[in-house]
């Protein structure tokens, strides 16, 4: 589950004030929403509106769609004086299209696929297998495997992985303290743990805890120079690549903490989320003076299993165990106990497929079946209309919009032995 892409920035003050709980519309999924003052329409709407010289919007026709083919000849022919589509143009264009076309085969394993992601610009897609396999796909290069890693210290899955912003490292978690980390930088296709190339452990348990605990999730930060972890023993880590040690441990939750990232560039607000089943925001900035956290995000009966941000350090979306998906201001937290103009969510399913609803009216505007299995993640990549899922079937499926007339062609998972719930 998570937003289409991210975009802007917005600094958040400590003082958390007497703002009240809140979450998404209440209204049904499949209602649509007719109050378009709402800050997120109106952000969506002006994020991906084409620039007036290009559409050329007359009075009384705003609600008209704006030709993709108008768009490019008053692009060609200069009409802004720009030469270009602005951010906004390219995000009225491409928020039209749906990856709903296919499935094609991208790889296939014996071994489920845990966790799956494309990077930040869409040139790679990075793919975690249970047995102990991380592969990163040349998407440019039809796909080619452009490092096929083998892990090291693996304890039941791989449960997270997240690529350095500028693609030269990769870090990967799984059931301990220790997060490893590699160079996928170098010329050497197969990276075996320790014999072809170093995975370097990187250890995440403070001097005098002798606790173990495993990660489930692990970010790097925009600049590359921080790792955030969520951790079993029901906190929060930050890890200084530098100084190579942690920096900071917050008892942030009263459960496993499952999921954790950063709001936005600056690296200030930390969101996360609990199987205590709440969300809570983290500014680093007030931690020394009140010790406790910004914002506590209540709605969740269940645990939260997955969290994005939009980026903005304002919005959020998150995924729980109660089968719901909430987007949430920050600024309605409670103070006690998310360039495409981002139209939609996505998320996978345990019922073997990939939803996409409309962010801002909420209603489901695809449903993608074709996995045997959970659909444990699934990626939207960056700049085009095109989806990846990964399922426990072993499968890694590729969508796009149907704007060819080209055949999908995609075997079905061979069929494998049930494994123990434990691999070391």
């Amino acid at each position: 589950m998570s937003y289409r892409t991210r975009f802007g920035k917005d600094n958040s003050a400590c003082d958390s004030g007497n703002a009240v709980e809140g979450s998404g519309s209440s209204k049904g999924p499949n209602e649509v929403s007719n109050d378009f003052d709402h800050e997120i329409a109106q952000l969506t709407k002006h994020r991906s509106r084409p620039h007036q010289l290009l559409s050329q919007d007359m009075p009384g026709k705003s609600r008209l769609l704006v030709s993709t083919m108008k768009m490019l000849v008053g692009r060609e022919s200069n009409h802004s004086g720009r030469g270009r589509f602005s951010s906004a143009d390219g995000c009225h264009v491409l928020s039209r299209y749906l990856p709903i076309n296919g499935p094609w085969g991208v790889d296939e394993s014996t071994s489920p696929a845990y966790v799956s992601q494309f990077s930040n610009d869409g040139l790679f897609f990075v793919a975690g297998f249970q047995g102990g396999h991380i592969k990163i796909y040349n998407v440019d290069k039809g796909w080619k495997v452009q490092k096929d890693i083998l892990t090291k210290s693996l304890r039941w899955t791989i449960t997270d992985t997240s690529l350095s912003p500028d693609q030269r490292y990769l870090v990967y978690a799984s059931m301990t303290p220790t997060v490893n980390i590699v160079n996928v930088g170098s010329s050497m296709t197969e990276s075996l743990a320790n014999v072809t190339e170093i995975h370097e452990g990187l250890d995440f348990s403070v001097d005098g805890d002798e606790d173990e605990f495993g990660i489930f999730s692990v970010r790097f930060s925009t600049d590359g120079r921080e790792l955030v972890a969520a951790s079993s023993d029901a906190s929060i880590y930050v890890y200084d690549l530098q100084a190579n040690k942690v920096n900071l441990r917050i008892p942030a939750h009263s459960s496993d903490v499952n999921t954790v990232c950063f709001a936005d560039e600056t690296g200030h607000l930390i969101y996360s989320g609990s199987d205590d089943n709440l969300c809570k925001v983290w500014d680093r900035r007030c931690l020394i003076t009140k010790g406790q956290a910004a914002g506590v995000l209540m709605g969740h009966l269940e645990g939260v299993t997955f969290l994005d941000s939009r980026g903005d350090g304002r919005y959020l979306i998150s995924n729980g165990k109660d089968q719901t998906t909430k987007l949430w201001d920050i600024r309605k937290m409670s103070s006690r106990a998310m360039y495409t103009g981002q139209k939609y969510i996505y998320t996978g399913s345990s019922d073997h497929c990939v939803y996409i609803y409309d962010l801002v009216t909420g209603a489901q505007v695809a449903r993608l079946n074709h996995h045997e299995g959970p659909v444990r993640d699934c990626s939207w990549h960056p700049l085009y209309p095109m989806l990846v899922s990964s399922s426990w079937d072993g499968t890694i499926a590729r969508w796009e919009f149907p704007g060819d007339d080209q055949v999908p062609t995609l075997e079905r998972p061979r069929a494998r032995r049930r494994r123990g719930y434990y691999n070391y």
